[in-house]
């Protein structure tokens, strides 16, 4: 399955207005459907977060915690993850639950 990264700011907007989102204390996960034959995702980490290295921990937290639902995930979706100041502070395979959930409340996630 491919899978690219969102790069665009006019992708994470129409996202942000357009989409369905998810709220946990760790995690914002964002979702709409593309007319593409694959997903696309895209990972946020404000300033709020912290300094540039919790900001990095965080979008590697995310991406180990994607890596391994990637394959149960529909495709034909943009995806974007927003950090939130707790999710320096998770692991990956708690953030993986955290994730799981949001994702399979936004009808992203295959059963």
């Amino acid at each position: 399955m491919k899978e690219t990264v969102l790069r665009e700011n006019k992708d994470f907007r129409t996202l942000y207005y357009h989409g369905a989102s998810f709220v946990q204390p760790s995690l914002i996960v964002f979702a709409r459907k593309n007319r593409l034959p694959y997903t696309r995702t895209g990972i946020t980490t404000g300033k709020k977060v912290g300094k540039a290295h919790r900001r990095s921990r965080c979008r590697r937290v995310i991406r180990a915690a994607y890596r391994e639902l990637a394959p149960r995930v529909k495709a034909g979706y943009d995806l974007v993850f927003v950090a939130r100041t707790k999710t320096a502070f998770v692991k990956s395979t708690e953030l993986e639950k955290t994730m799981e959930t949001a994702l399979r409340r936004l009808g992203v996630l295959a059963s």
